[in-house]
């Protein structure tokens, strides 16, 4: 499942995701960014690699909206419109290890992630104290719990999402692979931006 499949299943299994919309006319421009919102994040949806492909603009304004949407247009019949959050960027993920089962991580996220390599791993099913270990081992930990220049951010909204991911391969065992990258995070909420799904 590509990002707009993978969203949808998890929105249907009580995760929060990003308000988004498919856009393929140019004539619907407009209007659909008028009821994501402003300031929209536009993404090709034909590929996995969209930072790569220059296929992601963040920071869409009402004004910039239609130059925009003929650029990413050109690469992708179908474009994403998403609303724009702020707050901090992690990575959730789901393997199935032929040997353990089930693995479940949590990380430093957003396009530098391969780089950074600053994540915990467990085993499912994980309880609500994994979770909060699991967090607690990251070094980004310390910004997350705010800082003289950072924000505290909802550090319980996302020990949710790891706990209900962990029921998620209970329900769907067939499950092989669920990258969330980024799951946004301020000090209100965590939502999922952006995911994909390998099933077996």
């Amino acid at each position: 499942m590509l990002e707009k499949e993978a969203e949808d299943f998890l929105e249907k299994n009580k995760f929060s995701v990003v308000k988004r919309t498919v856009v393929t006319k140019e004539k619907d421009v407009k209007k659909e960014a008028k009821r994501i919102g402003f300031p929209l994040v536009m993404k090709v949806t034909n590929t996995l690699h969209k930072t790569e492909k220059k296929g992601v603009v963040v920071g869409i304004t009402e004004e910039s909206i239609q130059e925009n949407y003929k650029k990413i247009a050109k690469k992708s019949k179908k474009v994403m419109f998403q609303r724009q959050l702020d707050g901090k960027e992690l990575i959730l993920g789901i393997k199935k290890d032929p040997v353990f089962g089930h693995t479940i991580l949590v990380g430093a996220g957003g396009v530098y992630t391969e780089f950074v390599r600053d994540i915990a791993l467990r085993i499912c099913p994980i309880t609500r104290v994994d979770a909060q270990e699991m967090l607690e081992e990251l070094k980004i930990y310390k910004i997350l719990t705010g800082t003289r220049k950072t924000k505290v951010v909802n550090t319980a909204s996302v020990i949710n999402v790891l706990i209900k991911l962990s029921k998620l391969v209970e329900k769907y065992k067939k499950i092989k692979e669920l990258d969330i990258n980024p799951l946004i995070v301020n000090e209100v909420e965590a939502r999922i931006a952006d995911a994909r799904i390998i099933f077996e």
